[in-house]
């Protein structure tokens, strides 16, 4: 499942990086997810970072 962080929605709370330092990382500050992690999404850790998010900025879909 793709990973993907909406800029407009995120405000840099860090959350993500807190939750799945191994995926997520923050540019610009700003949440994002990091190079080659972007498949990720199926992780257990993943989807609970994307639940938590105080921004609901982590997406989860499908490729395609």
């Amino acid at each position: 499942m793709k990973i993907s962080v909406d800029p407009e929605r995120c405000y840099g709370s860090g959350d993500c990086v807190y939750r799945v330092p191994s995926v997520f990382t923050v540019v610009d500050g700003f949440g994002a997810v990091l190079p080659g992690r972007e498949d990720d999404g199926d992780d257990p850790a993943v989807r609970r970072a994307a639940e938590g998010c105080p921004s609901q900025a982590i997406m989860l879909g499908r490729q395609g």
